[in-house]
């Protein structure tokens, strides 16, 4: 880390390296998005537990299979103008795809919550050179996600959501 570069606070520090554990890896997908769900609900989308590490949407998709509306409230790294945010497929280091991102490619037109907003984004899975610069990104946001990748075989899927009509 160069001189001028902000720590995370202890806090983060501690959640960085419990969220890199295999035990929250087996834990954490049955818990922090009903809870994600149930805060959000109850707060009228302004809040989102998860967002107090990292900051958060709720993606609306469609399932790849049924077309049926599917919630899912995930971390998200929200990208400078406001008008893109890039989601990490990484399952918490497990070893299949986020049925999530099996949703956004048969169905790329989407919708999120930000900030208690409600916003049509279409996503986009990002590949080659993209994908490669968007992930050294995420690294610097969130360390753990190296420690997902090195876990598992597949390579963890990214994907960009841009506005719709942007």
């Amino acid at each position: 880390m160069s001189a001028g570069a902000a720590r995370p606070a202890p806090g983060v520090r501690l959640m960085q390296k419990v969220s890199s554990t295999r035990a929250f890896a087996r834990i954490a997908p049955h818990f922090v998005p009903a809870m994600d769900r149930a805060v959000h609900r109850l707060t009228r989308g302004r809040v989102i537990l998860s967002a107090q590490m990292l900051p958060g949407v709720v993606l609306t998709a469609y399932g790849a299979k049924s077309g049926l509306p599917r919630t899912t409230p995930l971390a998200c790294m929200p990208e400078e103008g406001g008008a893109s945010w890039v989601l990490i497929g990484s399952n918490f280091g497990r070893p299949g795809h986020p049925a999530w991102t099996g949703n956004l490619l048969a169905h790329p037109d989407a919708e999120i919550s930000w900030k208690g907003r409600d916003i049509a984004v279409r996503a986009r899975l990002l590949e080659g050179e993209e994908r490669a610069a968007v992930w050294e990104a995420a690294l610097k946001f969130w360390p753990p996600y190296a420690t997902y990748q090195s876990r598992i075989e597949r390579e963890i899927r990214l994907f960009r959501l841009e506005r719709r009509g942007a």
